[in-house]
């Protein structure tokens, strides 16, 4: 995706998403250590099916908490990597927006100033 050619009324727009995701993510379950709890609740769920299975041999109901503890550990690595994809994306669109902006100043700088003089 090459973020040169977006406007910038598009980058300002999906910087200010991709923003609000991470702040809404800051707060949410799979964050800090709220979510390695919970990815250890899922490991956890994993090895108890697999002791029932050991244990009452198989068994419909051994394969549920395997299934629960899959589910929860594949939620939260791929909440992981959208959330390393989002803030990826957010470095490169604060650098193009920098990237602008220098631009900007720089040609604002090189800017012929007309020195007219005022006559009374």
């Amino acid at each position: 995706m090459n973020l040169k050619k977006w406007t910038d009324e598009e980058l300002v727009s999906t910087r200010d998403q991709i923003e609000a995701w991470c702040a809404k993510y800051a707060q949410s379950v799979w964050d800090g250590r709220k979510g390695y709890l919970t990815g250890l609740l899922g490991v956890f769920g994993i090895s108890t099916g697999v002791v029932f299975l050991m244990f009452d041999g198989i068994e419909v109901v051994s394969f549920v908490p395997i299934l629960l503890g899959v589910i929860v550990c594949f939620t939260w690595w791929k909440t992981k990597q959208q959330h390393k994809k989002n803030n990826g994306f957010l470095e490169e669109i604060k650098e193009e927006i920098a990237r602008r902006a220098k631009k900007m100043e720089k040609i604002e700088k090189n800017k012929p100033q007309s020195n007219h003089a005022v006559l009374p």
